[in-house]
């Protein structure tokens, strides 16, 4: 498949995920707000809203980041697929108990939690390991 020109593929689809989440949170939390639900189920869909939003916008910088090339785009591409998984487990767990009351798959929404905790971390590691692009395009480890 042909390229266009601009954002390489990696770069678009951390920026899709980020966008559709963060749309998503907005929509979410106005549900969660206005809708006919007991309090506990307005105050578990304002966190996942809360974390959903956070990790949405994470994932804009995933793309500006994955954009740049050489030594980050690893670290992005993890970062942006804990973030991703990370949302749909965590808040994706506490919206449903939010509706329901009931916990749809246990241990789900620490586990998106961890992920989410692992995307930030794939980030700080590549912070920390500094990488410097060659003649080629291609990043080595300084």
């Amino acid at each position: 498949m042909i390229q266009p020109p601009g954002l390489p593929c990696t770069s678009r689809l951390w920026l899709l995920l980020g966008a559709l989440n963060a749309l998503l949170s907005v929509a979410a939390g106005a549900y969660g707000r206005h809708g006919a639900m007991e309090p506990a189920g307005r105050e578990m869909f304002g966190i996942a809203s809360q974390y959903q939003m956070t990790h949405g916008l994470a994932l804009l910088a995933v793309a500006w980041l994955a954009s740049r090339g050489g030594g980050w785009r690893s670290a992005a591409s993890i970062a942006g697929a804990a973030f991703a998984l990370g949302i749909v487990l965590f808040s994706g767990t506490l919206y449903a108990f939010g509706v329901t009351g009931l916990v749809p798959v246990e241990g789900a929404a620490p586990a998106g939690g961890f992920l989410m905790m692992a995307g930030w971390l794939a980030l700080v590691c590549g912070a920390v390991w500094r990488h410097r692009p060659s003649p080629d395009g291609t990043s080595h480890r300084a």
